[in-house]
């Protein structure tokens, strides 16, 4: 979501410069700095950014430059005329001496006009309109060149995933079977040890079962297939989004949680010093996953 874009706009001595950055952010974030003059086309701005791109903070930066002919001041001779006859009116009325100079006009409201006051206001919002729509799109291009290389790399990313799930999950079958076995050979010592003898002889199998049924229970809990059904599953769902190559930031973002929630699961139920080391390695890959998904819209 990072990237920068600018462009500028002139007509005649009047041209609007616009510079659009944009850095990472979990939703669209729109800051304007415009001149005072144009401050009521804030709104518009953030419309035209809204309509390319929905995640990121965004700074746009409008700036009006003006030939020295176009900054010369309009006067109003009419308004002039008009304020000088009802002065002159008042003091013949009031029976004063006229002392009208031409400082006194000058400093009356209308007499003294901006160079961009009506028509030319709106013509400036217009350059500053079409400049900054220069500068989102050339920053919607820069963001399309950033993301086929960020493409590419978090294709690697999940092949590396992919394949480490692969084969952790092929050795979770030997982790239970193992683990299986010495709670049955543990369980079977403890019995030879406690010596059936003194509970009698029919209490021994009753007590052979009900054990096998918690050696039953702590495999189940062990079992972590479901998990893994579900880290390919959320695999599956991020290459079919990555696909469609529109806006899918959001999407891909909760993929992330989800497969750092599946993985830690699984390295909580599997006590097996390989496996907790694959789940460490497996963790990393998807924190590097997070990490280049903020740059994802």
């Amino acid at each position: 979501m990072t990237g920068f874009g600018s462009a500028a706009v002139a007509d005649g001595p009047v041209s609007a410069r616009a510079e659009v950055r944009s850095v990472n952010h979990r939703f669209l974030q729109v800051k304007t700095r415009l001149p005072s003059e144009l401050a009521h086309l804030e709104p518009d701005v953030e419309a035209a950014v809204r309509k390319d791109l929905e995640r990121g903070s965004v700074v746009v930066v409008v700036a009006l430059q003006r030939e020295s002919a176009a900054l010369v001041p309009r006067i109003d001779l009419e308004v002039a005329r008009a304020y000088r006859e009802r002065l002159d009116e008042l003091a013949a009325e009031l029976g004063i001496e006229r002392a009208i100079g031409l400082d006194l006009l000058i400093g009356l409201p209308g007499v003294l006009g901006s160079p961009s006051d009506g028509a030319s206001r709106e013509k400036e919002g217009e350059l500053a309109l079409r400049a900054v729509e220069g500068a989102i799109g050339a920053l919607v291009r820069m963001r399309a060149d950033e993301g086929a290389s960020l493409s590419e790399e978090l294709g690697r990313i999940v092949a590396s995933i992919d394949a480490l799930v692969a084969k952790l999950e092929k050795r979770v079958p030997t982790v239970v079977r193992a683990h299986h076995k010495s709670l049955v050979e543990r369980v079977g010592t403890l019995l030879e040890q406690g010596g059936s003898a003194s509970r009698g002889p029919s209490s021994s199998p009753i007590a052979r079962a009900d054990l096998a049924r918690e050696i039953a229970l702590i495999a189940d809990r062990m079992d972590v297939s479901e998990e893994f059904a579900r880290l390919k599953s959320h695999l599956d769902q991020w290459k079919k989004l990555v696909a469609r190559g529109k806006t899918v930031g959001r999407q891909l973002d909760f993929l992330v949680q989800e497969l750092l929630r599946e993985t830690n699961t699984i390295g909580s139920k599997c006590a097996d010093a390989r496996l907790a080391h694959g789940v460490v390695e497996l963790k990393t890959w998807i924190e590097r996953l997070r990490e280049q998904v903020q740059n994802v819209e």
